[in-house]
């Protein structure tokens, strides 16, 4: 199996929103360490688990973060589920190209008239 392309993986979470949710708590807590020069805190948890007995899992992905501020901290988490396929591929959404071709002119039923 090759390695899972991890940009394609992180866009496919939740439809892109955990990738863009991922970029806002790294620019909080970049700005809150640098603001008031304490350390911040992002963590991010993928738990997987098998859907059935099928090639599917089940991506439990956790973003948790901690931004400092002038007199502490401000914590703020989320978790959401994704599904997605194990293939030859790595990880990926789908478990084959959706926009390929369904039916090959070869493989279609219909004689042509003449």
């Amino acid at each position: 199996m090759k390695p899972t392309d991890i940009a394609d993986f992180f866009g496919s979470l939740n439809a892109g929103v955990f990738a863009q949710q991922v970029g806002a708590a790294l620019s909080e807590v970049g700005g809150g360490v640098v603001d008031h020069g304490k350390k911040g805190k992002v963590v991010i948890t993928l738990e997987l688990s098998q859907i059935g007995e099928s090639n599917q899992v089940k991506i439990n992905h956790k973003l948790d973060y901690q931004v400092p501020t002038k007199r502490g901290s401000r914590r703020e988490d989320t978790a959401l589920d994704t599904p997605m396929y194990v293939t030859p591929k790595g990880l990926e959404l789908f478990q084959t190209d959706p926009t390929a071709q369904m039916f090959s002119r070869d493989d279609t039923p219909v004689t042509a008239r003449t």
